[in-house]
């Protein structure tokens, strides 16, 4: 039956593939979006790699994900779009071409190899972000005992991937940086995965802690390394406040209520390391400015972002419980690591866009593009990204 369900999705992704949205640069615009990241950005290569390798699927490639925009899963760890959709929407196209083809216009890195057309569809961005990543390089984890279930492909080979689509579009580095010059960079959300394959595993906390600074420098590498290439602008999320998500609730769930916030219900010492690792972010790309003044590097707090939608949650229409997972297996939080949202056992509320949270550790649509509005026009980037040529959504 899985595979029966998933020849039908491969139906879906062709039909996808076969339309191109076409979008007129703009001075002073972005023409293309270049995307680096986890599951909180992958829009379909997890999905699209399971299925060249005929992988075990996963639980995110089964309804109800998807169900709320695409109608069907796209690969996505939602009910629909992400924040890497939306932004790409706000900056490329009007919101009539995006709303009535219903396309994200940040496509996969496997699906644009899959149809061979990686010099054109390159120049109109690409997306390497695979559900499970992390910002280590999997040997380096498993040597500490950390085995990823979900993939191999870290931060490192997704650079690899896009330094390798270069060589057909650069002739010269001089022409390397013409194209990227017009690019916005999306670095992440990345990071998060290394923190949490380890405190599910059950390592302690003091343990889990020392690994930010290794977490901050390999994606510093990174980001130096996407500047040598002509990256002149990149939007460098930070943490979420993990506190909050029904996953973490659950697997810390206690009595002791001194350890939450009684606002909003999160886990205090949990969001107080998010603020740790972003606050270390912030500092490691304030050094990278002194070593790249020419190039706008901006960071995205995604934490306080996100963190209004739980601290008045009513003010932005979640009139469910702010930090119950929307589709799950039951429990306090609606999440159940043994019945997570797509399996048999797991159930969706009957209506996303009331929730915050999707399936325990994911926004639902309708958050992803609150917070994706609140990046673009609000006080979340430092220094504040241009918007000059953003469609209003």
């Amino acid at each position: 039956m899985a595979w029966y369900f998933r020849a039908s999705l491969t139906m879906n992704v062709l039909l996808l593939v076969g339309t191109v949205v076409i979008i007129p640069p703009a001075l002073g615009c972005y023409t293309s979006i270049i995307g680096f990241g986890d599951s909180l950005a992958d829009t379909g290569n997890s999905y699209l790699n399971a299925l060249d390798h005929h992988d075990k699927p996963f639980h995110f490639f089964f309804p109800p994900y998807g169900e709320d925009f695409f109608h069907h899963p796209t690969g996505r760890c939602c009910d629909g779009r992400l924040i890497i959709d939306f932004i790409g929407m706000f900056f490329l196209a009007s919101s009539f071409a995006a709303e009535s083809l219903g396309l994200p216009l940040v496509r996969p890195y496997f699906e644009i190899l899959n149809v061979n057309e990686t010099v054109r569809n390159f120049e109109e961005g690409a997306n390497f972000a695979v559900v499970g990543a992390t910002a280590l390089d999997t040997d380096y984890l498993e040597k500490m005992g950390h085995y990823n279930e979900f993939t191999n492909f870290s931060l490192r080979i997704q650079l690899d991937w896009f330094k390798g689509m270069l060589s057909p579009l650069c002739n010269t580095a001089s022409d390397c940086r013409d194209l990227l010059s017009s690019s916005l960079v999306l670095m992440g959300p990345i990071g998060g995965n290394d923190y949490t394959h380890a405190l599910f595993a059950g390592d302690r906390f003091q343990i889990v802690r020392t690994f930010v600074p290794v977490v901050i420098e390999a994606m510093a590498s990174a980001i130096n390394e996407l500047i040598e290439h002509g990256a002149s602008t990149l939007l460098v999320p930070g943490n979420f406040p993990i506190g909050c998500l029904p996953a973490y609730l659950t697997l810390y769930e206690g009595s002791d209520e001194s350890k939450y916030d009684p606002s909003t219900g999160c886990l205090t010492w949990l969001n107080k390391f998010s603020e740790y690792h972003n606050e270390q972010l912030q500092i490691k790309l304030s050094q990278i400015r002194s070593l790249h003044p020419h190039a706008n590097i901006i960071y995205g707090d995604i934490y306080s972002a996100t963190l209004q939608l739980y601290q008045s949650p009513k003010q932005f229409g979640f009139t469910g419980e702010a930090t119950k997972a929307c589709c799950g297996g039951g429990g306090t939080y609606n999440y159940n690591s043994s019945a997570q949202c797509g399996l048999p056992a797991a159930s969706a509320c009957a209506n996303p866009a009331e929730s915050i949270n999707w399936d325990g550790l994911h926004c639902t649509e309708a958050a992803n593009r609150w917070i994706a509005k609140a990046l673009l026009y609000g006080n979340y980037t430092m220094p504040h990204i241009s918007t000059s040529c953003v469609s209003q959504l």
